[in-house]
């Protein structure tokens, strides 16, 4: 019996870049993403910050900075953690990390409608 090394195409998973290395900034990218709750409602989700960075205290910075609410999660495929911010704010965070000295613009990655 012949053996093909056929490599099938899986579907497009839009989380790839942020599965395919072991820790959160391994790759030193930051994604911002956008999630649809109900209506109009959104969430804006901030991932792949360095595990060194205190995630609650830009968290309050956020919130103070743009008026919304937020929350810091676990996340479990990653074993990092991720920033959860009400609205669409990802420009405002984007540009909130670049200018705080946090991340270079080069390492930014936004997704999204």
């Amino acid at each position: 019996m012949v053996e093909l090394d056929i490599q099938i195409p899986s579907a497009f998973d839009p989380f790839f870049e942020a599965k395919d290395s072991g820790a959160p900034g391994a790759k030193e990218y930051v994604h911002i993403r956008i999630q649809q709750r109900n209506g109009k409602k959104s969430l804006t989700t901030v991932q792949g910050l360095k595990k060194t960075f205190s995630y609650e205290k830009i968290l309050k910075d956020l919130k103070k900075e743009f008026c919304c609410n937020g929350t810091v999660v676990p996340d479990e495929e990653l074993g990092g953690k991720v920033i959860q911010l009400q609205g669409d704010q990802r420009k405002n965070v984007s540009n909130f990390l670049v200018k705080a000295g946090i991340v270079k613009k080069e390492q930014i990655k936004i997704h999204g409608f």
